[in-house]
């Protein structure tokens, strides 16, 4: 059973991870020069795809990156070192690039894809510790580490070194897209599933369209106006002009305000708020969601050139959120 103690050894072990782990981290200030630079401008060159590859915790590792960078525009994938040796060499095209991956650098199974790479002049770029090793020595471009003292405190599992080189390969990743000018709908298109791909949805993908928007002309009637904002059940109506552009919005608020004598009489134009607040077709619906928050209100339109093409509830992206 835990006790007192084992509960303070458990929290200060873990922190300790952490302190020796961020050590690390801070170490790799010194790999940002020309190495890393060319290594970077040569996977953006590349006209075919990035083949990352590894063994053991290496391997872990890079299958996260080949994944990050896919993800992010640059086309890649993960072939196993050992997989290599035995057909998988194939896979590899004289118009790719290869990332190795390997804390000492001497990962014996990586000998052969490095002789590939030297045998089809396929650009190779190492991430290791060790300045001294075959891999490092063999690549086109090493990006080069200090070798860490590992948080295991037998300084075995590889724990410290394996966070240094996820780190790398997302500053690899991070600076690819950038270079390249990656979009958020670009993303949404190799990330389309999970949370992700619900806040990289846009307004134009769930909002109601044509004859469900609740419209009314400047001149119509108010008798007529309440008609059309209680059959499509937004607690709203948009005033349009006679050239379809909106110029107002009829709420309940504007209902409770004006409600009088012969109010079904006057026209909408009477009672109606000014300059409504719209959003653009292009509008994530995480951005539609705060903006509707900070005005307070539950609907509002989708505008293109100031012409009502659509309009969401706050429903809607809630459904959507949940």
């Amino acid at each position: 059973m835990l006790n007192k103690m084992t509960k303070n050894k458990i929290l200060s072990s873990a922190k300790k991870t952490l302190s020796i782990e961020q050590r690390g981290i801070k170490t790799l200030s010194h790999i940002f020069n020309n190495n890393f630079y060319n290594a970077v401008k040569t996977i953006f060159n590349t006209k075919g795809r990035v083949i990352v590859t590894g063994v053991g915790k290496s391997a872990h590792i890079g299958n996260k990156i080949a994944a990050t960078l896919s993800s992010t525009g640059t086309p890649s994938f993960f072939v196993h070192a050992t997989e290599a040796s035995h057909g998988d060499l194939g896979t590899i095209k004289k118009n790719d690039c290869i990332i190795a991956i390997s804390n000492s650098g001497e990962t014996l199974e990586l000998s052969n894809i490095i002789n590939y790479s030297k045998r089809f002049n396929i650009p190779l770029i190492s991430i290791t510790g060790n300045s001294k090793s075959s891999l490092h020595k063999k690549s086109t471009y090493g990006i080069l580490y200090k070798k860490p003292i590992e948080a295991c405190p037998l300084n075995l599992a590889p724990t410290t070194s394996t966070t240094m080189t996820l780190v790398i390969g997302d500053c690899i990743a991070i600076s690819l897209l950038e270079l390249r000018g990656f979009k958020s709908n670009q993303f949404k298109n190799y990330h389309p599933g999970g949370n992700i791909g619900k806040d990289l949805t846009y307004v134009s993908e769930i909002m109601h369209k044509k004859s469900d928007l609740p419209l009314a002309k400047e001149s119509e009637l108010m008798s007529s106006a309440l008609l059309t904002m209680t059959k499509k059940s937004f607690g709203c109506v948009g005033v349009i002009n006679k050239n379809k552009k909106l110029v107002g919005i009829i709420t309940d608020g504007d209902l409770r305000r004006n409600m009088g004598q012969n109010f079904f009489k006057k026209k909408a134009s009477e009672i109606m708020t000014k300059k409504p607040s719209v959003c653009d077709i292009n509008l994530l619906i995480g951005e539609a969601l705060n903006l509707m928050n900070t005005k307070k209100i539950t609907s509002i339109f989708v505008c293109k050139n100031k012409e009502p093409i659509g309009i969401i509830h706050i429903h809607d992206l809630l459904r959507l959120s949940s």
